[in-house]
């Protein structure tokens, strides 16, 4: 397989596994929804890791495969591929992408998927599609101004140049940096503590925050009430608050 998923104590890494630069080709593309799909829907999964290996998170798409495809055949296969993305998108858990090597194109976009990217000081990232004479296709276009901004994304896409991690770093296209032999520790670590965490109320977070970005304020809060408020009615709610009352702060255990 080209992709796995690997399950440990609440976390689950889908590892990209495509040697030598994990290029997104159709069958990675289906497997990685496959993948996700499963993650959100086990229990045991309660937190997320995206990652490629040591030496590289993706290096892109396979472009020999797209070079044998005319409009017609993307017209129908475009839908696909985005489909693969969002699935990772909407999986409504916690979820991390460690970013080690390149991280281009398809693979720059599924990074851009995650909620949170922790890059070594290797990564490289960027959307050089506009060097093939098209643009990002896996969303680029959209989470990438949604997260920097329109005129970093611009800039980004218009010249398809790569970023090393710290100006990643300064652009907010990741979160984090660390040496890149502690890249995939690292994000074991954000992944196995959020684990840890009330379930529902972190979907709540994280479905309140996607949601709210594509509407208006007054809907989005409407949205944050309503989970807000049904988050009441939840075992981790009398857990988390009871436990704050009779043994303080930050000492409640949900799972």
């Amino acid at each position: 397989m080209t992709v796995h998923l690997e399950v440990a104590e609440g976390v689950g890494t889908i590892r990209l596994d495509r040697p030598p630069m994990n290029a997104l080709d159709i069958a990675v593309q289906d497997r990685l929804k496959e993948l996700a799909e499963e993650a959100a829907g086990r229990d045991d999964v309660r937190a997320v890791i995206l990652y490629g290996g040591e030496k590289v998170f993706a290096a892109g798409a396979d472009i020999k495969e797209m070079q044998a495809m005319d409009h017609a055949a993307m017209v129908v296969r475009s839908r696909a591929l985005q489909d693969s993305f969002s699935a990772v998108a909407r999986i409504p858990k916690p979820v991390v992408a460690a970013v080690t090597g390149y991280a281009l194109g398809g693979g720059c976009e599924l990074a851009l998927c995650a909620d949170y990217r922790i890059a070594g000081e290797n990564a490289k990232l960027g959307q050089p599609e506009i060097l093939l004479g098209v643009i990002p296709g896996a969303g680029g276009t959209q989470r990438l101004s949604r997260l920097i901004g329109p005129s970093k994304a611009k800039d980004l896409i218009f010249t398809g140049r790569m970023v090393k991690a710290d100006e990643a770093l300064a652009l907010g296209l990741v979160d984090r940096v660390v040496p890149a032999d502690e890249v995939y520790t690292a994000a074991h670590a954000w992944a196995a503590k959020l684990a840890q965490g009330p379930a529902i109320a972190l979907r709540a977070a994280k479905e309140s925050i996607d949601a709210g970005l594509e509407t208006d304020l007054e809907t989005g809060l409407a949205i944050e009430r309503n989970w807000f408020a049904g988050l009441f009615a939840t075992e981790d709610r009398e857990r988390g608050m009871r436990s704050f009352v009779e043994e303080g702060p930050g000492k409640a255990k949900f799972v």
